[in-house]
């Protein structure tokens, strides 16, 4: 038996739970992982707002973890027992997700901490590390064209914007005030004003349109206006509204 936070119906904070459940082995091609941070994401506030039709209640969210590894099973060669580890992991499958003592996932969703940062740090690492990552790979754009990143002084911008300098990108991003330091400590090499008029701003930043958007903040279509012809917007969630036009 292991304790896992639960939310035992859709609601607000006061349907969380601690609760004592099951956990099994590790089967071949997994590790079981005693979790000692795990991150809290606007996921996991979705799913406890709205429940996941997908599977029976309690839901266990979370989609990072850090801690040390406490078995593995058959086939598993790049951690060993008492490693420590970060892992990404789906809240919305039987098991739940990452906000539990022992958590079993596949293999290939650990990998081990970063040389330098604690474990709080790399329980915020997967899920972010690799949005960002994943994005950039679809944009896809070659050294010297302009990236703008919404939401500058976000955790997911915070990945975004270093990883776009080290591909050779110029990078945008916006801020409120008291952040710009913060965002140019990230490798922003032009901030901009956070507010309604932010893509009028990135245009007079790159008159001909910036080559892509990665919208951490969900600003949606409102920075359409910002992209050139035949550019590209990264967003981070699910948009059913967008159009063939757009």
């Amino acid at each position: 038996m292991t304790r896992a936070v639960a939310i035992v119906e859709p609601g607000g904070p006061e349907v969380l739970r601690v609760v004592e459940r099951d956990v099994r082995e590790p089967g071949p091609g997994e590790v079981r992982i005693a979790v000692r941070a795990a991150a809290v994401n606007p996921t996991d506030i979705s799913l406890r707002q709205r429940g996941d039709a997908g599977n029976p209640p309690p839901w266990v969210p979370g989609m990072d973890a850090a801690g040390a590894v406490e078995s593995v099973g058959a086939g598993v060669e790049h951690v060993a027992v008492g490693d420590d580890v970060m892992a990404a992991v789906t809240p919305r499958r039987p098991e739940g997700g990452a906000q539990s003592e022992l958590l079993v996932v596949p293999a290939a969703s650990v990998a081990p901490i970063p040389a330098g940062a604690t474990i709080e740090q790399a329980a915020t690492l997967p899920m972010n590390g690799l949005t960002a990552l994943r994005g950039l790979e679809l944009l896809d754009l070659p050294p010297g064209a302009t990236l703008a990143v919404t939401g500058g002084a976000g955790l997911l911008a915070s990945y975004v914007i270093p990883i776009a300098k080290l591909r050779g990108l110029r990078v945008l991003a916006d801020a409120g005030p008291a952040d710009e330091e913060l965002v140019r400590s990230f490798g922003a090499d032009v901030v901009l004003p956070r507010g309604d008029e932010l893509a009028a701003a990135m245009r007079a930043a790159a008159p001909e349109g910036v080559d892509a958007v990665f919208d951490t903040a969900l600003l949606g279509r409102s920075v359409l206006p910002a992209i050139r012809p035949g550019g590209a917007l990264a967003y981070v969630r699910t948009w059913d509204e967008m159009s063939k036009e757009a």
